[in-house]
């Protein structure tokens, strides 16, 4: 699909194949924040995911994507489209690049490319994102293709027996 590849990623769905992949990814600890993972994954759980990864967005309210680097053909991240609110014409982006591939531009071409998927395949009005406040890195990104501030919940996020701010960014589809 020519929609969901750019110069130096593209986004597939899941295969069986990614069990590994995921499992190391779901059960990363530091990782944990960002996803609201409280527990470790069993790869029995994860291989039951994958085998409901074909549902459909509409059915499913969520799309997780992996993202691929298109020379090397090695699996990045991921990047998904969650709580799918079809009426309402919107939904939540997050995204994750593993740490050996972060800072080449990867994690900005993969939200341009689904930004772009989600207004004109899906035809949403609207996409979100959740940040910590601490996360520039995320920050930056979401800010670079124009996701807004809208709002910061207090005290949001127990992380290591503190709580975070959490930034709600929205990206409005004019």
């Amino acid at each position: 699909m020519a929609t969901l590849k750019g110069k130096t990623v593209y986004l597939r769905a899941l295969e069986p194949e990614d069990l590994k992949f995921l499992f190391q990814i779901e059960n990363n600890e530091s990782f944990w924040e960002v996803s609201h993972t409280q527990t470790p994954f069993s790869k029995y759980v994860l291989k039951q995911y994958l085998e409901n990864a074909h549902l459909d967005i509409f059915e499913a309210k969520q799309l997780r994507l992996m993202i691929v680097d298109a020379n090397s053909h090695e699996k990045i991240g991921l990047i998904d489209l969650f709580d799918f609110n079809p009426q309402h014409k919107r939904a939540g982006v997050g995204i994750l690049i593993t740490p050996n591939y972060q800072k080449n531009g990867f994690a900005t071409e993969a939200l341009s490319i689904l930004i772009n998927y989600s207004f004109t395949h899906l035809n949403l009005h609207q996409l979100y994102a959740n940040i910590t406040i601490d996360n520039l890195k995320s920050i930056k990104l979401f800010e670079s293709k124009n996701f807004k501030v809208v709002g910061v919940k207090q005290d949001w996020i127990l992380s290591q027996g503190k709580f975070k701010d959490e930034i709600l960014y929205q990206l409005i589809n004019d």
